[in-house]
């Protein structure tokens, strides 16, 4: 078979398995309801398995030139899914779905695309001159949507159905433009993302009570 199936890449194929999974529960496709609480849900678990891929990844010291550039190439798509198309379909199962939302929807996983493609770019142009780990993302990683739109979703109840889709809305078009600006964002340490993790946990917390107070 084509392709690479060693352990180095597991992380990154349950990552997009996940996130296709959330989006057949955003769409309603098991029952015939949409489940946008459980697609978040996909959303972080694909947001944990990309955050400790690449860690896992480097751990084969034994990889050819072939391993890693499919390993560079295999996350961006498989993020391309988990971060830019599936946040999308959660917006239109919560009801985005007016001639305004659409470019929304539309938008946002083009500029996810984008900005993937120019991370592989620059970071096949980096490794050619160093084999020092990034320091510095340049732009919004996709990968942070899987902390901030769970945070977001976990105040939907609050804000209310009628007025959430805006909000929501609002919120993609905002982390669209920031994937596609030209700024620098630290790349976080092992504690950082071990925080990450916590505030993740907290979400799915606070969402379970939201649920149950409903």
């Amino acid at each position: 078979m084509i392709g690479f199936y060693n352990y180095t890449v597991i992380l990154t194929y349950l990552s997009l398995v996940s996130s296709v999974l959330g989006m057949f529960f955003a769409m309603g496709l098991a029952d015939g309801k949409p489940h946008p609480a459980y697609a978040i849900i996909c959303l972080m678990v694909s947001g944990l398995c990309d955050m400790f891929d690449g860690k896992v990844a480097r751990t084969k010291k034994d990889r050819t030139e072939s391993e890693k550039q499919f390993g560079i190439q295999i996350d961006s798509l498989c993020d391309c899914v988990c971060f830019g198309v599936l946040p999308s379909v959660i917006g239109y199962s919560i009801g985005m779905n007016s001639w305004c939302d659409v470019p929304i929807l539309l938008l946002f996983p083009l500029c996810a695309v984008i900005r993937l493609a120019y991370f592989n770019v620059t970071e096949e142009e980096r490794q050619k001159s160093t084999t020092d780990v990034r320091k510095v993302y340049e732009g919004l990683p996709v990968t942070s949507v899987a902390l901030i739109l769970p945070l977001i979703y976990s105040f939907h109840k609050d804000i209310g159905d009628e007025w959430f889709p805006e909000v929501y809305g609002g919120a993609l078009l905002l982390i669209a433009i920031a994937f596609i600006t030209r700024f620098k964002l630290k790349k976080p340490g092992i504690k950082t993302m071990f925080s990450f993790i916590g505030i993740g946990l907290l979400e799915l917390i606070w969402m379970a009570y939201k649920t149950k107070m409903k």
